[in-house]
Parts: structure tokens; sequence; C-alpha cells
């Protein structure tokens, strides 16, 4: 800037008595005027002509300040979110004069200059008090440009390190949720994105009575975020609880960055482990139902179809279009699910006409069901410590010679999905199919892992998930499982509120006959019922 554009911008800030802050471009346009500080007149991210890690927007702010002080954190925050190539705060006299011919003078005291730094703990830096024209006189374009060469290496730096999504969690505590409930819920998220494939680089909080309706957690905090996110690197921000469309379009307007919730994780969890035909059907039915009321555009405007001045024209829009073919898709899918839903019917039928009792394994994503199963028949099926490891029902037959009757009996046990606290609506709905196995079984077993510091919670979720099923289950045995990582104070607490469940190590192959017995009272008591 010259001395005389500041000059005019500090006598009409003196003039109205109000800050004031001009934007201007690399060609030295003026291309924004806002009235007060640059936290109050910030464009916004969507705004911005161009914005990344690896670079600055090509805009510099010079604000006026009625006080003699450098800029505050927040207008520095509001510099960092905007990528400014510069932020200059010059301090007014609260006097001046116009010269001869129109030019005002006099109006300015001083100036501070900031700008970002390319550090990983040090966001930027605020020079000491600059007389005007030694600001004036110094080569911003030069600078600039070393500025964003070494912003550009530290972003080619971080690319090469990673070739996964880097997350930043966040999460919200409301009146409703007690810190334990909320810090074991903050810990589940961070390996569901994990299991997805991300990297969680940092974890932030905020405790409030209710979300807030327009971006769920407070706007200071909606600040803080965006500045740790370019601070840290992040390139994705996942929520811990469900978020509605206007929600996620507000965050990702006001942030920067791609904003997912906690459901579109376990979708994208989901998505990767669907190996059969049938599970990568209810995925993409899953996946279409929570996507199609996310679809964006720009309101009545983007309708060929609202009525009124300037939404009237020929044939539909994209978006209309869009949305048709995705409803078409989700009917279709919806289709597959019924035909899918009755050929297990049938296969269940075949089952009880053979007159062979059948028991489901339950249980929190994790807990050891595919291990269990492997365990008990001598199975071979996919089986790892991670969430949502396996997603399609398997049924294997088990041999057992019953202690009492001395008979030898056949049982099939079903290892079903995992479930997982606030089961995602869309998902309880495509997984009908696979979840009716748990309410046509004879039995259950309620599998639950003691190893896990939240299991109490965990068993208490299944529970809630098996008593919305529209058909009751059969009657269940609770088995805690992972002995062998559990000391002797969990297992004396969980066998004094339990004292009817059996503890076991499937993967040690600890207490199994004993189930095995427990299966065959449990599949008499059914039967005779």
């Amino acid at each position: 800037m010259t001395p005389e554009f500041a000059q005019r911008v500090a006598a009409a800030s003196t003039e109205i008595g109000q800050a004031v802050c001009v934007y201007l471009n690399r060609r030295g346009q003026v291309i924004r005027v806002g009235v007060g500080s640059p936290r109050q007149t910030q464009i916004p991210a969507i705004e911005l002509p161009r914005y990344g890690d690896e670079r600055l927007s090509g805009i510099r702010c010079i604000a006026t300040s009625l006080k003699v002080e450098p800029p505050t954190d927040s207008d520095l925050t509001a510099m960092a979110m905007q990528r400014l190539d510069a932020l200059v705060t010059v301090t007014l006299t609260g006097k001046g004069f116009q010269k001869r011919g129109g030019g005002a003078t006099g109006y300015i005291r001083n100036a501070y200059f900031a700008h970002l730094v390319p550090h990983p703990e040090a966001r930027w830096t605020v020079s000491p008090q600059i007389d005007l024209e030694d600001l004036t006189a110094q080569n911003l374009a030069e600078f600039v440009e070393g500025l964003e060469a070494d912003f550009e290496k530290q972003y080619i730096a971080r690319e090469v390190e990673s070739d996964h999504d880097r997350v930043l969690i966040v999460g919200l505590q409301t009146a409703d949720m007690t810190k334990r409930r909320f810090e074991d819920g903050m810990v589940e998220l961070g390996r569901l994105v994990e299991t997805a494939g991300g990297e969680v680089l940092k974890s932030l909080a905020q405790k409030r009575a209710r979300p807030q309706p327009k971006t769920v957690i407070g706007e200071g905090k909606v600040q803080e975020i965006a500045l740790v996110a370019q601070t840290i690197g992040a390139n994705l921000v996942v929520f811990n609880r469900d978020l509605s469309p206007i929600q996620t379009r507000n965050l990702e307007s006001y942030i920067g960055l791609r904003v997912v919730d906690r459901t579109e994780v376990i979708l994208d969890i989901f998505a990767q482990r669907a190996q059969s035909g049938a599970g990568k059907l209810q995925v993409e039915l899953a996946q279409l139902e929570y996507a199609l009321p996310r679809l964006t555009g720009k309101g009545k405007a983007m309708s060929r179809l609202g009525g009124g001045i300037g939404t009237r024209g020929p044939g539909e829009t994209k978006l209309e279009t869009e949305r048709r073919a995705i409803q078409k898709r989700i009917s279709h899918l919806q289709r597959g699910v019924n035909q899918l839903q009755a050929h297990r019917a049938r296969l269940r039928q075949k089952r009880q006409h053979e007159e062979v009792p059948s028991i489901a394994i339950v249980g929190y994503t994790n807990a050891g069901k595919s291990t269990l199963l492997n365990s008990l028949t001598r199975a071979e099926i996919y089986a790892a410590d991670q969430l949502f490891a396996t997603l399609d029902p398997t049924t294997r037959r088990m041999a057992v010679r019953d202690a009492e009757t001395e008979e030898h009996k056949q049982i099939l046990l079903t290892d079903t999905v995992g479930f997982i606290h606030e089961l995602p609506p869309s998902l309880f709905d495509a997984f009908r199919a696979t979840l009716e196995e748990v309410t046509e079984a004879d039995a259950l077993i309620h599998l639950v892992d003691l190893s896990h510091p939240a299991w109490h919670s965990q068993l208490r979720s299944v529970m809630h998930i098996l008593a919305q099923m529209p058909i009751a289950p059969g009657p269940a045995v609770i088995v805690f499982n992972k002995m062998d990582q559990v000391d002797g104070d969990r297992f004396m607490a969980a066998k004094e509120e339990f004292p009817q469940a059996l503890f076991i190590s499937a993967h040690d192959n600890l207490g199994l006959e004993t189930l095995r017995q427990r299966l065959c009272q449990l599949v008499r008591y059914a039967i005779a019922v």
C-alpha cells in the first residue's frame, strides 16, 4: 500500500469512529471493505479465491485500530483462518488534517505487520511498532513469494509422510451425558477413524447444555477448530455425533475442510468390509439413504419446479436429476434387501424343518464373536482385533455331547454383525435382513469383552438394541470374553453383578466346555418354552 492510501483509510475510520478493514489482492485491487475488526469482517473460506495448506490466499488486509495496541489474538486467528498474505494494523492518532488537493495525513500513529509462519508450533509472528514510511517501503511481493515456498515445502513433506486422511476429532458433551460416557465415546470414535484408514492427529472437546442448532458447537470453538486444523495439517474433521445436512454445510463453510459425522465413518468402514453381494447391497442402501438428504444446492434457485420468479424453466436441474436417480436406486436396493430377507427366511425354514436348534452370537463390535465361532466349530472365518471386522452372518454346525442326557446334539451357531452404541438408523434399516438372524434364533449368546474399560456401557448398548428388535429374541446367556486380559478386581465385580454369566477366553480356549454344556441347557429350555 502507499502512504496516501493508508491515510485515506485511517481518515475514514476516524470519521466514523470505528475500525475499518480493507482487503486487497496481489494486483493491489480492493476486493472487499468491512466496518469492524478482522475477526468481524473475515472472508468465509468458501469465498476465498484460493485455499490450501501449501499456499496463502493471495489477499492482504489493512485494518485500522482505535487503540494503540498490536493486533489481538482474535484478529490473528482470523488472519490464519483466511491464510492472508499479511495483516497490517494501523493505529490511529484520533486527529489529522486534509492536505491541499484532497490528500489525508496525520491520521496514523504507527503500524504492526503480522503474517503466518510455516512452523509446527508458532502460528504467526507480529512485528514491533513500525513507522508507516518504513512499512510501505518493504517489498511484500518478494516476501510472500518466499513465505509460500516454505509453506509448499512443509506441505509436500507432510504429503510424502502420509497417504491417508489426517483427522481432527471434535466431541460435544451435552448435559445428558456423563463424563465417562463422553470419554469412552471419544476413544471409540478414534478407533473407528483408525479402522476406516485415517490417522487421528488431535481431539478437541466442548461442553454445552445442548447442541448449537447451526453448527453443533459454539462459534468460538468453530474458530479454534479451523485454526488447529491448519496448524496440525488436518484434512478432515470428524464429529462424535450425527450432523444435519445444514450443520455439515455450515461447518465446512466456516472451517474450510471436509466435515463428516460418526455415522459416515461407520458407513465407510462397512463399505470397506463388505465382501459378499448381500453385504455390498446393504451397505450401498445405507449409504444412499444417508446421502440423499445431504445433496446440496442453492435452495429454491436450484429447482426448476419450485415456482415463482427465477425458478421456472425448461426441464430439471442437475440436482433434481441426481436426487431422482438416487431415489430410484434406493427403491431398487430395497427390493433387493426384501429378496434377501425372503432368501434368508427360506434357509431358516429349511434348518427348522431339520429340527436343528440355532443360536446367534450377538455382542458389541470387536467382542470376539468370530473368534468364538471359530473356536467352537473349527471354522476359519476372518477374525481380527478390529471394529466391524466381519459384516456377513456366518452359520456353522457345532457337535456337542449333552452331559445330562448323554446325547450327541447338533447346534447351529451364527456369527452376526457387531453392534455399536447409537447404531445409525440407516444401518439398522439396511441390515434388517441380517439382524433377523438374531430374532429368528432359538437362543442367543450375548458376548461381552470384559477387558474393555467400557464393558458395562457396551453391554447395556447391546441390550438396548435387542430391546428395539421388532420381534423379541429368544433367551440369552451372557458370556464374558477375553478373561486372559482381565485382572481379578474386574472379574469379581462382573461375577457379583452377573452371577449366572460364564467367563471364557475364546482365543485361548478357556471355559469353552462349560459354555457348550450351558448351550445344551439353553436350547432345551428354549425349545420347551
